[in-house]
């Protein structure tokens, strides 16, 4: 006898299976589209690289804004010590050598730590949209000092520098000046005067003499006494205190002639009519600190004594 009660399928279970594999197909797409499962994580924004001004501390003020800018074909070929001024007491430079050749100047600069990977000649902005070539890193001297040599556009100009922190992972601006005021009075064609140049003879002369820098409370005493003994010059430079117990020229260290009542310096002139860089130790804080001025020597001043 034939069974016609047979069972239809259940159509719920079919339609369920189906929309189960639709479901497991556009999943699937997803994933390819969108990475879905996949190890990378986002990058993160270029934006988020540089440092904001919060993130930063107060910047020191650089430069002056009688500041004439000095291009490297007005400068003899050479390699000479030179001081940079930093907008940030994180970026501090502690020695600093610059290099001219054919109008073309570089600096390398030495750096108190270590905690920059790379510097950019511009802004952090700038960096972000760089190439990676464009960047200038370390390179570790013998002393395991940081040091950096970047190409100098002109001297007694603000320049803009931002340095990548290897801690922070972040790009902080930063502006430099490298000073013409410390370089060696010759260096620089067609500025100032010499005693050649002014015709002074052997003898005993009195100038007037202005200090810039530090804090401004300190001052030297003008006129002064000038002094020329075989075609060389020598101011007597009188404090306004005691508390100086020697002086730098050109790297050369100066002792006190006296510090009875006021420290009281011979120091040699190469030139009259611009200012040139002069470092003074003080020992009137808690330790002693250099501190940098400039002199400036007005030879329409002159009278012999």
């Amino acid at each position: 006898m034939t069974n016609n009660n047979k069972v239809a399928p259940y159509k719920g279970v079919e339609m369920k299976n189906k929309l189960f594999v639709n479901i497991s197909i556009i999943c699937l797409a997803l994933m390819l589209i969108t990475g879905c499962g996949s190890n990378k994580t986002e990058q993160p924004k270029k934006d988020s690289q540089v440092a904001s001004k919060e993130e930063m501390a107060e910047p020191l003020e650089v430069g002056a804004d009688n500041l004439t800018a000095v291009t490297g074909d007005k400068i003899k070929d050479g390699k000479y010590e030179i001081q940079v001024e930093s907008s940030s007491a994180m970026f501090k430079i502690t020695h600093c050598d610059l290099t001219v050749k054919k109008g073309k100047m570089t600096a390398e600069m030495t750096m108190s730590g270590t905690g920059y990977a790379n510097v950019f000649m511009g802004t952090g902005e700038e960096a972000v949209n760089a190439k990676e070539e464009e960047y200038i890193p370390y390179v570790e001297n013998e002393k395991k000092e940081h040091t950096f040599t970047v190409p100098v556009e002109a001297l007694d100009k603000e320049t803009a520098c931002t340095a990548f922190s290897i801690r922070k992972e972040k790009w902080y601006d930063r502006t430099l000046v490298f000073s013409s005021e410390s370089l060696p009075a010759d260096a620089i064609a067609g500025t100032g005067n010499t005693v050649k140049s002014l015709g002074l003879k052997d003898g005993n002369y009195q100038i007037e003499v202005t200090l810039e820098g530090g804090s401004g409370k300190s001052s030297v005493d003008s006129p002064t006494k000038l002094s020329v003994k075989d075609g060389k010059a020598y101011a007597t430079v009188t404090w306004s205190s005691s508390n100086y117990d020697y002086m730098k020229i050109n790297g050369e260290k100066i002792e006190p002639a006296s510090r009875e009542k006021y420290s009281v310096f011979e120091i040699p002139v190469d030139l009259f009519d611009r200012k040139f860089a002069v470092i003074a130790d003080t020992v009137a804080m808690s330790e002693p600190h250099e501190i940098e001025y400039t002199l400036f020597l007005d030879s329409t001043t002159l009278k012999e004594k």
